[in-house]
């Protein structure tokens, strides 16, 4: 189900009925379109569009250097969208979890991380998830819809003025799968990046997919340096198939080949997750495995002890487990790291995040 983006909305001035869009989801040439239509000049299309995406305005009337008329049929047409923070939790290392509302009554999760000057944004590109990853309270929420580029964006632009502090990094690991909402992921990230946005450098804006091969390949293909990681969790196929059914489809031996390809056309390091699961994929066998899929490729494992979830019958393995794996890597040449969990304590790391706070 997609959002509603437009509203008839009646002008009792003029008798007119307009449906209002939503302004973020206009392209610059839908925009630029509307501003001729108004009979306004061409510039007025760049203070739009700072107001909306640099400044963050929240209403028509905050975008003070517009003529009234302007700000009054802006209004009268379009929407600024936006989230209302229904829930936010803190945690000891710093971390914030917020439950954000879209305008259609859907909510989702995201969280900011700051680490000294740096400030990182875990957001979601999907309310729930339809990938059904065993390991996952998000996925077992099931999906809800699919976000815009728009909304996408607001939940990094809340964490910003929450922080009051810029945001340095976005990882798309929120809830939700990037790549099964590739267009909106895709221009939420350009919109992150572009200098008129939040000016955030490319290397610094991750997605994070589960492994859908034919969007790997598109995304090997955009011109623009984002990073790219990928959920194994397994190189065992009958292990994978286990624990994310959401991609039996996709063999290993083609994500292999989809890898190396990628890492070929692009030049860049991909990251594989890989959240160990006592007694499921920290065996000998799945070390081994894992050491043959990753030797003599150009590729980062980032080894994460598994998160507990209520419920789920899956545990953590063992710190000792953990850096095991990092030292039989790197004695075949793959660099590995393990991966300290941010907001643990509020159920803000990954695989936790549900669509609900207990405040």
């Amino acid at each position: 189900m997609q959002p509603k983006n437009v509203l008839p909305q009646d002008d009792a001035d003029t008798g007119k009925n307009y449906v209002k869009r939503d302004l973020k989801a206009l392209t610059h040439k839908e925009l630029a379109a509307l501003v001729e239509e108004l009979g306004q000049p061409s510039f007025r299309v760049g203070q739009i569009e700072s107001w909306v995406w640099e400044k963050g305005a929240s209403s028509f009337d905050d975008m003070t250097n517009l003529p009234k008329t302007l700000r009054t049929a802006l209004a009268e047409r379009c929407t600024l969208g936006g989230v209302k923070q229904i829930a936010c939790q803190k945690s000891q290392d710093g971390s914030r979890k917020y439950l954000l509302g879209f305008n259609d009554g859907t909510s989702v999760e995201c969280v900011g991380m700051p680490s000294g000057p740096r400030l990182t944004v875990c957001a979601s590109t999907q309310a729930g998830c339809g990938m059904k990853c065993a390991f996952c309270a998000t996925g077992a929420s099931g999906l809800t819809r699919s976000l815009t580029a728009g909304e996408i964006y607001d939940q990094v632009a809340h964490v910003r003025d929450d922080f009051g502090a810029r945001v340095t990094g976005v990882v798309m690991m929120g809830q939700g799968e990037p790549f099964a909402n590739y267009d909106a992921t895709l221009a939420a990230l350009r919109k992150l990046n572009s200098p008129n946005g939040m000016g955030i450098g490319a290397r610094h804006l991750t997605v994070s997919t589960c492994g859908i091969i034919p969007m790997i390949t598109r995304f090997s293909k955009e011109p623009e340096q984002f990073t790219l990681a990928v959920s194994l969790h397994s190189a065992v196929q009958r292990t994978r198939d286990m624990l994310m059914p959401g991609v039996k489809r996709y063999s290993l031996l083609r994500l292999y080949d989809a890898m190396g390809e990628y890492a070929e056309r692009t030049g860049r390091r991909p990251t594989y997750e890989y959240a160990l699961i006592r007694g499921v994929n920290d065996t000998e066998e799945e070390l081994t495995y894992l050491c043959d899929f990753c030797r003599d490729t150009l590729c980062h494992v980032n080894l994460i002890q598994l998160n507990e979830v209520p419920g789920s019958k899956f545990q953590p393995a063992s710190e000792r487990r953990a850096n095991e794996f990092v030292r039989r890597l790197g004695s075949v040449g793959v660099e590995a790291t393990i991966r300290q969990s941010r907001g643990a304590d509020i159920d803000a790391a990954c695989g936790q995040l549900k669509q609900r706070l207990s405040m």
